[in-house]
């Protein structure tokens, strides 16, 4: 697999998309911590980092669902970085998701944060993906 982020993300629409309630996903230590960010933010319902099943253990996330029209709270996922182009950005030109609704994922020397954290911390680095 060439593109482990990308596999992560279309797992999370593919569940999103045939109303799963709980999607499994293989684990890795940038994998985690982006779990990690979607929870702090209310995209997912609660997540849980199981080891032993496999090398390098898997991670069970619970999605979020509207319960009253059961609509998911992540309408997009967008891969923006990619193994081909990768897209990297200042922190002087930390883009907005939706106006502000929205955040973006970012890779920075100090950890993978929103581009919320990222512009308070006045850090750069690689746009992973889009969330709204």
């Amino acid at each position: 697999m060439t593109d482990p982020i990308a596999d992560f993300l279309t797992r999370l629409r593919n569940a999103i998309k045939a109303n799963h309630r709980v999607v499994e996903i293989p684990a890795s230590n940038l994998k985690k911590e982006i779990t990690k960010i979607l929870f702090e933010q209310g995209y997912i319902l609660n997540y849980k980092f199981i080891e032993g099943e496999t090398p390098c253990g898997t991670i069970k996330i619970a999605l979020k669902y509207d319960p009253k029209d059961r609509v998911n709270a992540i309408t997009c996922l967008k891969r923006v970085s990619r193994p081909g182009l990768r897209q990297y950005t200042g922190y002087k030109d930390m883009p907005r998701v939706l106006n502000g609704l929205g955040i973006a994922i970012l890779s920075t020397s100090k950890g993978v944060m929103t581009n919320k954290q990222a512009l308070e911390e006045k850090v750069g680095g690689e746009v992973l993906c889009y969330v709204y």
